[in-house]
């Protein structure tokens, strides 16, 4: 399930760590070598290679795009409302590309990564994800494997005592993106917003300004709305026509203006997740309306 990423605040080192500067790449294996478990050492080490251009990254990509975009597309097509595919850049195989979205449910970016790949997407999915149970744990891997094709990378750490590897797996993300091929789904929200109102969006966090400043990818706003975190309920919903709908409305490519060409820093890196949250939020508007069309 994506996961939420740090600001600046929640990444700093503790007391006595040597400090980088911000534009500063860190190696997460090299950085977390006294702080990393040899369980999550081991299934980072596995996941990361995937990704390393080659067989295994075509048969990841082959299984998710004829395997997993179509078993979430048979659980959600029924429910599904989507506006403004128009506005998509046309997807070049050799560039990466950053979605953002707001973030209700666990599912938010399946849904949205699942209906661009089933429409001719071509690239390898890359969610963070928190590192409890997927990265921690035996089991972990499995399910990563079995529900995303390892899109589930790299992870985000919750202990405050680890905080600054979040840094690093900022960095990893940065890293495959410039490598391209890679659509990364992010929120810029940070974490899930469990309230009663959709459109009323949490305070943008800065670790995904820092992701889109330093990749320099295309970013792709979206709004998504009516997705519930009970798996089977939305499913079965979907298969009898009783459950909810399901609203998501695409955006064109953020314009940043030249945001994205100062000096990096986290105030500058916040102010470009707020004016990516902006964009979602003026979608949430527009969503609001459509919905009410349907």
């Amino acid at each position: 399930m994506p996961s939420t990423l740090p600001s600046a605040a929640d990444a700093r080192p503790a007391p006595g760590r040597a400090v980088r500067l911000v534009s500063d790449p860190r190696d997460l294996l090299e950085l977390g070598e006294e702080q990393l478990t040899a369980l999550e050492k081991k299934q980072i080490t596995f996941v990361r290679n995937t990704f390393r251009p080659g067989a295994v990254d075509r048969a990841v990509r082959v299984a998710q795009r004829y395997v997993g975009a179509n078993w979430i597309e048979a659980c959600i097509k029924n429910l599904r409302h989507v506006r403004g595919l128009e506005r998509m850049p046309t997807f070049d195989p050799s560039k990466s590309y950053i979605c953002v979205s707001n973030h209700r449910s666990f599912f938010d970016l399946y849904v949205v990564t699942a209906y661009l790949v089933k429409r001719g997407m071509p690239h390898r999915l890359l969610f963070p994800v928190r590192s409890k149970f997927f990265y921690d744990q035996r089991l972990g891997l499995a399910v990563n494997g079995l529900m995303s094709f390892f899109a589930m990378y790299p992870p985000i750490f919750r202990d405050r005592q680890r905080a600054a590897l979040n840094l690093a797996s900022l960095d990893e993300v940065v890293r495959l993106s410039k490598q391209g091929g890679s659509f990364v789904g992010l929120h810029p929200e940070g974490q899930r917003n469990t309230g009663s109102d959709p459109y009323a969006l949490l305070p943008a966090q800065s670790g995904v300004g820092r992701i889109i400043q330093a990749s320099r990818a295309a970013v792709i706003p979206v709004f998504v709305n009516g997705l519930g975190n009970d798996i089977v309920k939305q499913v079965a919903g979907n298969f009898t026509g009783s459950g909810d709908k399901v609203t998501v409305v695409f955006g064109e490519p953020v314009d940043f203006g030249d945001m994205l060409d100062q000096a990096p820093s986290p105030r500058l890196h916040k102010r470009i997740s707020e004016h990516a949250l902006g964009v979602i939020r003026r979608l949430g508007d527009e969503e609001r309306a459509f919905r009410a069309t349907l």
